[in-house]
């Protein structure tokens, strides 16, 4: 039989009746494959592994790191102070290039992990049946057509079409996002389908919760779902920040800008018959003068800085760009299960004859209570019909609730089992001590034809036997001839009202399950299923996957702060938009704003965007889909941030600007394949990364403002001395002095300037805006002016008093630095005077100041200093006129800042 028939699980084996999917794939569900059939089909379509794309090799991506325009400008930086045998100017430059290389290279390999941990997920040991035998062998070794066998704990090691079951139940939630464990049949289902509705099939890498089933493999390696997000992980490739995409059209405008400042430069001072060696100098001096030699440390010790304060928040960041792309995000896409919930089902609700009863607390922590409508605590002697109830949860049950070592809570078994055990503790029933005083004797499974169990116990002094029930309100009603009522005497049952309550509860995103108990005779075989009918009714509990207490605040800051919050899961529509309610998500005015992903394929292509764009929860989707969602949302220009914690997330974490795992919950597949990881599993975590992220984007601009006025300045002095025909105000030497020591002493420091006060009150930026706005610009070119007209003025001064040149040049130099000086307390904020900040919120800039003090007396007095940079000693007056001229150049600041401010 030809490759191509057997595999593709996407072909539709979930659409074949059982019979027909063993002809297909040529095997025998009694003695499966023979072991020479096996290798053959081993050979022929290779190991039951995720596959190795082949990438880039270490040299190539190495290199791809120096390939951005910023790098370029740093290298002919570089080339520039290597020419003017600058070395150790050079060697510093060349350096920060080598560090940033090296660095984008780890992150980059790292990236590429998230493969790894998928290939990770499925090598596994699986029962085969072959040769009419059961055998134990490597997943690996699994080829289509393997008669497979799984059980409570398993980890299903290929996509199977399931022949026979028994109470087969698998969390599909890392796969599918489906909180619940899905209950299997073998029943062939229609061709469309979803995969997260095909209860005839199981797949590879989810987790088997209870019973047992025998199944065909239908599909391995990557040709599996599994494979499929495989293939879409490795086809996302990881976008550039809005930092970056900012800072590449920054450095692409200072390239020419310099080159053609540089080429003006020369070519004026040749039209006026300078010779051409002087001019070349000079032309270098503009260019190195030019050239923010600093920015690049400012960068990335800025970042360096917010991701210490995000580590400090919980949230650890893998890549130095992600901390500032939060602070420009339009979107979060969040997934439901794990990241706005628990992830841990909890009973909300007990409904009784008597009324409905509240149930507090989240999660597995029994800490909390049963409240009656009252506000109460509930007396279970007061309804007796809650006391059966709540045993009936904690009775009728085979999971195992547990506590771990950190103090944390966990169940072993199906979740919404441990959800009816913690409501029972917070009852006030001990579920093991009820356990032992009525010891189970026979067990009636859940399957899906029932829609219910039942357990079947001992009891002291009864003659007969204790019938616990659980399931489906209707089929539990089914089997039941009366109500109990509070005082524990038997009612007439009004089936409609307990389904109308249960209907009221479900209408709210809760799962409803029905209890009962009855009796059979202790004289009864208990090997055959008792007719159990004449039951009495005792209560609906009504469970849901709770919200994260914080979740609801965190996405209430996000819309103050201007930023969409969608949900997107693989889960339920009704349960999506409950939740989606509870946390603010969706309000009860919102129509057409929850789209399944069966509704995205129904609608034309055209449509598609404006659905996307519309709706705020999208409920059952794919893997595929998601991807779609984050790459539809971006080409609407939406900076993109998902979160997630499943399988089925990674290939959306990685196609998004940014992906959000979860640390504690999160599967390793999701971890690799995010940028960020939040410790804390807490949405709320989020909420205090985007603000840290405008925090850190805010901190780059007042850097980039305040340094591009020194760096015009200088470029503008060479080139107006070239015209007038003067000798250079500064040297080159003296330039690459003022770059190198104001950057590191005074710029650095405001990249630990405090988050001004607002910053989570104001929409998100533009991602098309410009890393400058207009405002900023006209300020940086002001500044420049000021600078320019000064240090020309006290040149000439200085000149006409009968000062020599070196003197002249040292108060130019020292102009420069005190004006950038003043400047740097200006620029603390872009938009309010220092005052209002409080001028020693920053104490690293008080310090700044004092060592860039010191750094320049030495370069005016130090005999050594004056030799090295052309430098001489100038008095007291000279200072004065400097100073005077810095303050000037502050209150044009002042003034533009006030005038300006409010268009900021």
């Amino acid at each position: 039989m030809p490759a191509g028939d057997l595999t593709a699980s996407r072909r539709g084996h979930h659409a074949l009746p059982e019979h027909e999917v063993v002809l297909v794939l040529g095997t025998d569900p009694r003695q499966g494959l023979s072991e020479a059939e096996a290798r053959q089909r081993l050979s022929s379509y290779g190991p039951n592994l995720l596959p190795h794309a082949d990438s880039a090799g270490a040299v190539v991506r190495f290199a791809r790191q120096f390939h951005n325009p910023l790098v370029y400008v740093l290298l002919a930086a570089g080339g520039v102070t290597v020419a003017l045998n600058e070395v150790v100017e050079a060697a510093v430059i060349f350096g920060v290039v080598l560090v940033n290389a090296v660095v984008g290279f780890v992150q980059e390999s790292k990236a590429e992990a998230a493969l790894d941990a998928l290939r990770s997920m499925v090598r596994t040991t699986a029962r085969v049946r072959r040769d009419g035998e059961v055998w134990a062998v490597d997943s690996e070794e699994l080829v289509p057509g393997d008669v497979v066998l799984v059980e409570a704990g398993d980890k299903v090691p290929a996509d199977v079409r399931i022949l026979e079951l028994t109470e087969l139940r698998v969390d599909e939630s890392a796969l599918t996002g489906e909180s619940a464990p899905v209950t299997k049949d073998e029943v062939a289902l229609p061709a469309d389908t979803p995969v997260a509705d095909r209860r005839n099939m199981v797949y590879s890498g989810t987790l088997v919760t209870g019973g047992s089933g025998a199944g065909v493999v239908v599909a391995t390696g990557g040709e599996t779902e599994l494979g499929e997000i495989h293939r879409l992980v490795g086809a996302a490739e990881p976008l550039a920040t809005p930092l970056t995409r900012r800072l590449a059209r920054f450095s692409r405008v200072l390239t020419v800008v310099i080159l053609a400042l540089a080429a003006v430069t020369f070519a004026v001072g040749m039209a006026r018959g300078e010779p051409a060696a002087d001019m070349f100098t000079a032309s270098v001096a503009l260019a190195v003068g030019a050239i923010p030699e600093g920015l690049p440390a400012a960068v990335t010790i800025t970042l360096a800085i917010g991701v210490a304060r995000m580590a400090r928040r919980r949230a650890v960041v893998r890549r130095l760009p992600v901390v500032e792309t939060l602070g420009s995000t339009t979107v979060i896409c969040t997934d439901k299960t794990g990241t706005l919930t628990e992830n841990q089902m909890t009973v909300q609700a007990v409904w009784t004859l008597r009324g409905q009863y509240a149930v507090t607390g989240v999660g597995y922590d029994p800490t909390g209570s049963v409240t009656g409508p009252d506000g109460r605590t509930a007396d279970l002697a007061e309804d007796l019909a809650l006391l059966h109830c709540l045993q009936a949860g904690a009775l009728c049950n085979d999971a195992v609730h547990r506590s771990e070592e950190d103090d944390r809570w966990t169940i072993v078994g199906d979740p919404t089992e441990g959800a009816l055990l913690v409501a029972a503790v917070k009852g006030g029933l001990d579920p093991t001590d009820q356990a032992r005083s009525l010891p189970r004797v026979g067990t009636i499974p859940f399957s899906s034809e029932r829609q219910f169990m039942a357990t079947i116990h001992q009891s002291d002094g009864e003659e007969s036997l204790l019938v616990l029930a659980k399931g489906s309100a209707e089929r539990i009603l089914g089997r039941c001839s009366h109500a109990l009522g509070a005082e524990g005497t038997p009612e007439p049952l009004d089936a409609a009202r307990v389904l109308g309550e249960a209907a009221q509860l479900a209408a709210g995103g809760l799962r409803v399950l029905a209890t009962a108990t009855g009796s059979v005779p202790r004289d009864r075989d208990l090997d055959d299923e008792p007719d159990l009918t004449g039951l009495t009714f005792t209560g609906l509990q009504a469970m849901l996957d709770p919200p994260r207490p914080a979740a609801i605040g965190a996405v209430a800051s996000c819309h103050t702060a201007g930023v969409v919050v969608k949900m997107i899961t693989g889960d339920h529509a009704a349960t999506a938009a409950a939740i989606a309610r509870e946390v603010g998500i969706l309000d009860t005015s919102e129509d057409g704003a929850v789209v399944t992903g069966q509704d995205l394929d129904r609608l034309p292509a055209s449509d598609i965007d404006a659905a996307i764009d519309r709706a705020l929860v999208f409920a059952r989707v794919t893997p595929e889909q998601k991807l779609r969602l984050v790459d539809s949302m971006q080409g609407r220009r939406h900076v993109v941030a998902m979160t997630g914690d499943g399988v089925n997330d990674a290939p959306a974490l990685r196609q998004a600007d940014i992906g959000v795992a979860m640390g504690r919950s999160g599967t390793d597949v999701a971890k690799e394949a995010a940028d960020m990881v939040l410790t804390d599993d807490d949405f709320a975590t989020i909420e205090a990364a985007v603000e840290e992220g405008r925090g850190v984007f805010d901190n780059l601009t007042k850097f980039i403002v305040w340094t591009l006025p020194t760096n015009i300045g200088e470029g503008m002095v060479i080139l107006v001395a070239i015209a007038l025909g003067t000798a250079l105000p500064i040297l080159p030497v003296q330039i690459l002095w003022i770059n190198m020591t104001t950057a590191v002493l005074l710029g650095l420091m405001l990249a630990f300037e405090p988050k001004e006060a607002g910053i989570m009150s104001r929409p998100p930026r533009d991602p098309q805006q410009p890393l400058l706005t207009r405002t900023l610009v006209v300020r940086i070119l002001l500044v420049s002016a000021v600078l320019v007209g000064a240090a020309l003025w006290i040149y000439e001064w200085e000149l006409g008093r009968g000062a020599g040149q070196a003197e002249a040049r040292t108060a130019a130099v020292n102009l420069f630095v005190t004006v950038e000086a003043l400047y740097l307390v200006a620029c603390r904020s872009l938009t309010r005077s220092v005052w209002a900040i409080g001028p020693l919120r920053n104490r690293w800039v008080l310090g700044g100041l004092a060592a860039q003090a010191v750094a320049q007396l030495a370069l005016t007095y130090l005999p050594a200093m004056n030799r090295l940079f052309a430098t001489a000693p100038i008095g007291a007056d000279v200072w004065a006129r400097i100073l005077g001229l810095a303050l000037l150049a502050s209150a044009v600041v002042a003034v533009h800042k006030r005038v300006a401010g409010a268009r900021m």
